[in-house]
């Protein structure tokens, strides 16, 4: 095969050791695994190159420092390759694939995120078939977006969740059908593609945002939360029931949203299901928000609201601008009417 594609290993279970204190990314460790994989030198491959971090992060560990590393390591390979694949821990791959879907702007080639949840140390590791599919599809030059490939599923990276601890189909789509499906071959779905799109490659680094979720739950205090709700923060996710609703037995939250809009707090509502949108409005218990000047996450992942949020604030927006474009659609993240 004659195309390149740049491997971007950040850390993660695909390539940890046993330790005394359980498994740990260990430098130099996982280029000499990639050697015994014979399979990754066949003709039918693309040809790579690995970039290792140091040092190697447990996911966990991921922040937006690390997300503006990633940007910028595609950014100056980008006319080098064909198509990247980076290799990061399951624990925060999908908040990880969301930030980079909106921070590369214009992007033309495949970047593909896959890891394990079993490390390639161990007999029986989901990683070598991982990150060799990932591989053969980074190298398909009509896929214009950041995805996430785990678990024979090639998934748009702004729509992913991890659904699962310890499974090994531990992603999932509940909003977005696949992009991809890995069997006896690959099966693409292209009118499920993101377009080519038609402005010029460049990156918007993510720099620190106080952003604080709050997922409701029966019983809930809101007066618990005031304490945050203050001219620092800049955005606010509320993680409601159904399809935007809130309880009304509780006089505190009907402020507390309005103080957050008066601070110029960007106030954006998801839903807690896995499938479906928010409908602001459509039931009383939600009519308030809508009242109060909160935006509608639609059908957004937690994941993909938290780093929207972000990006928008990086690129130096207002709270009201915020409010706006963060129900607008712009990498594929949610689904317009």
């Amino acid at each position: 095969m004659n195309k390149r594609v740049c491997i971007i290993y950040t850390g993660g279970t695909i390539g940890m050791v046993p330790t005394r204190d359980g498994y740990q990314p260990k430098e130099g460790y996982f280029s000499g695994e990639l050697e015994k994989i014979r399979d990754l030198y066949s003709d039918a491959m693309p040809k790579w190159d690995l970039i290792e971090y140091d040092p190697l992060l447990d996911s966990s560990n991921i922040t937006y420092v690390q997300w503006n590393r990633m940007a910028n390591t595609i950014k100056e390979n980008y006319e080098r390759y064909d198509g990247f694949v980076i290799l990061h821990g399951p624990d925060t791959m999908a908040y990880s694939a969301s930030a980079l879907s909106f921070m590369l702007e214009g992007l033309k080639k495949p970047v593909i995120f896959t890891g394990s949840q079993i490390p390639l140390y161990e007999l029986r590791s989901d990683g070598r078939d991982n990150l060799i599919t990932s591989l053969m599809i980074a190298a398909n030059s009509d896929i214009h977006e950041v995805c996430l490939y785990f678990g024979n599923h090639l998934i748009r990276g702004n729509r992913a969740v991890k659904t699962s601890a310890d499974g090994l189909i531990a992603f999932s789509s509940p909003n977005y059908p696949v992009l991809a499906k890995a069997g006896i071959d690959i099966e693409y779905f292209p009118n499920r593609f993101l377009p080519e799109p038609k402005e010029p490659f460049r990156v918007t680094e993510m720099k620190p945002t106080s952003i604080g979720v709050i997922k409701l739950f029966p019983g809930i205090h809101f007066d618990l939360f005031a304490p945050i709700v203050n001219k620092d923060l800049r955005a606010l996710v509320l993680e409601t029931f159904g399809t935007g609703n809130i309880p009304n037995y509780d006089s505190e939250l009907p402020p507390l949203i309005s103080r957050a809009i008066e601070n110029d707090t960007a106030v954006v509502v998801c839903t807690q299901c896995m499938q479906g949108t928010v409908r602001l409005g459509t039931y009383e218990t939600s009519s308030e928000l809508a009242r109060a000047g909160a935006a509608s996450g639609s059908n957004m992942t937690t994941e993909a609201t938290v780093t929207k949020l972000q990006y928008l604030f990086s690129k130096g927006f207002t709270a009201n601008e915020v409010r706006d474009w963060v129900e607008s659609d712009l990498r594929g993240e949610l689904t317009i009417g």
